[in-house]
């Protein structure tokens, strides 16, 4: 069976390409969605991307979460469909409810852009299922407003229903509370994170690793996961 996942464009998306790629590789099949369609097509998954939607005007990812495709994203997470976030598309999942929190400017004012180590917190979702838990992985990460930021109420439940799925592992680039790099939601199927999975998929055009130069892999289980996800549900 072919594992259909849908990647949506924004105005102002700019890795929606390169998640698409990644779905590929992964052994899955793109299948590109525009954020103005109330058409999900039949995808097995979705993909909200990085990028500036809207030129991160208000905030980023404000204008995206109201976006008329995203009444069917809300619908699909309910319905237990596997939904990665990643950068502009995870500030899309806090503003839209679908995870807790919010995500601010860096703490240093400063877009940020470098090769990112993450710990694993939590491989029981579908997409961390290939992961060990408590793996450290390398990641490349590109934003300027990527702190995490939530009370502590908030902070304290997610932290004891083991909803966060990434914490940021030798440095914290943003000032993210507690380290936190990546969530999921309760039931596992919603995952957003800031750090892009998509940009360490291809042997030579991944994070430098001690084996060799732009070597690094370490996303390509992010997509690898859904689609056995969806492939055992399937079955």
């Amino acid at each position: 069976m072919s594992v259909r996942i849908g990647v949506i464009t924004w105005p102002g998306s700019l890795d929606d390409r390169d998640a698409q790629r990644a779905i590929r590789l992964g052994g899955g099949e793109p299948v590109a969605l525009w954020h103005g369609s109330h058409d999900l097509e039949g995808v097995d998954a979705l993909v909200l991307p990085g990028g500036f939607s809207y030129g991160d005007y208000l905030r980023s990812g404000a204008i995206a979460a109201l976006s008329p495709i995203m009444s069917e994203v809300k619908d699909a997470a309910g319905k237990g469909m596997p939904i990665l976030g990643i950068c502009n598309g995870f500030q899309m999942l806090v503003e839209a409810h679908l995870l807790p929190g919010g995500l601010i400017r860096n703490d240093h004012q400063h877009f940020v852009r470098r090769d990112q180590k993450l710990t694993v917190e939590n491989n029981d979702t579908a997409w961390t299922n290939e992961f060990r838990r408590g793996q450290e992985i390398v990641i490349p990460l590109k934003n300027a407003e990527g702190g995490y930021v939530a009370d502590d109420e908030t902070l304290n439940r997610i932290e004891g229903e083991g909803l966060v799925a990434f914490r940021y592992a030798g440095v914290n680039p943003n000032g993210s509370l507690r380290d936190i790099a990546g969530l999921t939601n309760e039931a596992g199927n919603v995952v957003g994170l800031m750090p892009h999975p998509e940009h360490a998929t291809e042997a030579g055009f991944g994070p430098t690793t001690s084996a060799a130069m732009r070597s690094g892999i370490d996303g390509l289980a992010f997509f690898t996961s859904a689609i056995s996800a969806v492939s055992r549900v399937a079955a």
